[in-house]
């Protein structure tokens, strides 16, 4: 075989599987399409995120609370190998509310999650005086927030960098502008064939591909429920620091520019962005930071993220290929720790109903089956 596992996807997901692969003593392979692919890793908002994660699937919250709480320990340990910090900052975050119905209505949800979760989920609702001594630059137009303190947020496009420079220091081979077009079992092991009509072979497959995973994910019995949902982002020139925490539409990044989000559009692999959504979010942003009417917008960008049909991950080794997995997300950030720590143990085992690995049964494909 060329390699013990192949993991098909070279974005953040895919890198960090690889990482804690490696990490764990097995030769690996990525494959990456290259920057023709449709990318998420290099369009998203950078959250490490636990706050409104699983309201309505508490399995996925406990994922979620899990990836955050490893993220310390993921953090330090790239930043020792690679020398490099990724500026994660996790002293909470704010879900922002500009009426009190809409702050209400998420404190019922958060509390029905809460009773899931045996009270374990820890969160304050701050009223508008109480938000404004946090955040002494917020908007009159603010009812209140929603102060969860496991949240956070990284710099993403170092973190990018730093896993492709450390999988490759630790051995792995990355084929980049690999666009993989076939996934074929093979009486031991798997056989892959690039673009270029090149044909690599692979004990074990792991589908990290985004988007492309809906292509090659069937050819190993995979049924890949997923589509694209378009989500934009502004952000500003740098700026002194005057966010304290960032929020599921706004944060402040380490270099001093702000960014702006939290738009959903269902748009198919269109990933322009719109003037119409550009003007809602900055509104949006200079109503709950009045101060940012003044600050000069240098970019925007859009990128498609890759959800499933309840929004919720995918992990799945297929019933019908042994040693093939998929696994998709949308929040490739918050879950990166996860990725890297705890789900290792899961692709080697052989036996997946062994009670010391992450319980992932209720990620499988079966629940669209219902």
């Amino acid at each position: 075989m060329d390699t013990e596992f192949a993991v098909v996807g070279g974005g953040i997901v895919g890198l960090s599987v690889a990482y804690g692969l490696l990490c764990s003593g097995k030769r690996v392979t990525v494959y990456d399409e290259g920057d023709t692919a449709i990318r998420a890793s290099r369009g998203n908002f950078g959250l490490v995120w636990v706050q409104g994660k699983g309201q309505n699937y508490p399995p996925y919250a406990r994922w979620t609370r899990r990836s955050a709480r490893a993220w310390p320990q993921f953090a330090q340990q790239l930043a020792q190998e690679s020398g490099t910090a990724l500026n994660l900052q996790q002293r909470g975050g704010y879900s922002i509310h500009l009426t009190e119905q809409s702050l209400a209505d998420k404190v019922a949800s958060y509390e029905k999650l809460r009773v899931a979760l045996d009270d374990d989920y820890p969160f304050e609702v701050l009223g508008h005086n109480a938000i404004k001594q946090e955040e002494p630059h917020i908007g009159p137009s603010v009812a209140g927030a929603i102060l969860h303190h496991e949240d956070g947020h990284v710099n993403p496009l170092m973190l990018l960098r730093t896993l492709a420079q450390l999988v490759r220091k630790r051995g792995a081979d990355v084929i980049t502008d690999a666009a993989v077009t076939r996934l074929e079992p093979q009486a031991s092991g798997y056989e892959l064939q690039l673009q270029n009509k090149q044909v690599h072979r692979a004990e074990k497959i792991v589908i990290c591909a985004g988007l492309g995973a809906k292509t090659l994910a069937p050819m190993l019995g995979f049924k890949a429920p997923i589509f694209a949902q378009r989500g934009q982002v502004l952000i500003t020139e740098k700026m002194p620091p005057f966010i304290n925490r960032p929020s599921g539409e706004i944060r402040q990044v380490n270099e001093g520019g702000v960014q702006i989000g939290a738009s959903s559009e269902l748009a198919g692999l269109n990933d322009s962005e719109t003037i119409d959504i550009t003007a809602q979010l900055a509104r949006n942003a200079m109503l709950m930071y009045p101060k940012l009417a003044s600050a000069s917008l240098l970019r925007s960008w859009a990128a498609l993220r890759i959800m499933t049909p309840d929004g919720y991950p995918i992990y799945q080794q297929s019933t019908t290929c042994p040693g093939a997995f998929y696994i998709t997300c949308h929040s490739g950030i918050t879950l990166a720790a996860a990725h890297a720590l705890l789900l290792p143990e899961w692709l080697c085992s052989r036996d997946h109903g062994e009670p010391s690995l992450p319980s992932l049964s209720a990620f499988s494909e079966a629940r669209f089956n219902v």
